[in-house]
């Protein structure tokens, strides 16, 4: 089998191409698309204040959205702290699961369209369609599409330092740290 060039001299491991495919799903490659994420957010720090102030999304709302996307994205960190906020906003052990794995069928009605979406968002890395674009909008109104809109992309961040810091800790260690999903 290949080797990815990583030899560690004291235990003579090596790190295979096949361990390489447990990375997670999605990760930073470049510090721009971080740069990118964080301005957007800092650009928009009076919108999420706002959003704060009308409550909207509620707390289970904004969980429920965390996590669809961090089901996707797959952050063992975000995993952790997502599940327990969730559960002190109200949803149940067994909702937390379900969104973890994509099943959105306990979702409140009023909130699914954005929960499917926000799956569909980390889905295709931030570049939703028109389409599904159109239908949050219609669905929420602009305002508050605006607001769903930073706290998917809040999540994107903590999703991608997270996964990003767990690949750092895997080739740096070898393979004997990072990468493990299980929080």
């Amino acid at each position: 089998m290949a080797v990815a060039g990583f030899i560690c001299e004291k235990t003579a491991v090596k790190l295979k191409l096949a361990d390489m495919k447990k990375f997670p799903k999605r990760t930073y490659s470049n510090p721009a698309q971080f740069l990118s994420d964080i301005g957007f957010i800092l650009k928009n720090r009076r919108k999420l204040k706002e959003s704060r102030l009308s409550g909207f999304p509620s707390p289970a709302f904004r969980e429920r959205l965390m996590l669809a996307v961090t089901g996707v994205n797959e952050c063992r960190f975000c995993t952790y702290a997502h599940t327990k906020m969730a559960l002190e906003s109200g949803i149940s052990q067994p909702e937390v699961k379900a969104l973890l794995d994509g099943d959105f069928g306990n979702c409140p009605s009023g909130e699914l369209n954005a929960v499917l979406y926000a799956q569909h968002w980390a889905d295709t890395a931030a570049k939703p369609s028109a389409e599904m674009q159109s239908k949050l909008e219609a669905d929420y109104g602009a305002e508050k599409a605006g607001f769903i809109h930073l706290y998917l992309r809040m999540i994107r961040i903590g999703n991608l330092s997270g996964n990003t810091a767990d690949k750092f800790l895997y080739y740096l260690t070898f393979g004997k740290i990072g990468l493990n999903r299980q929080p």
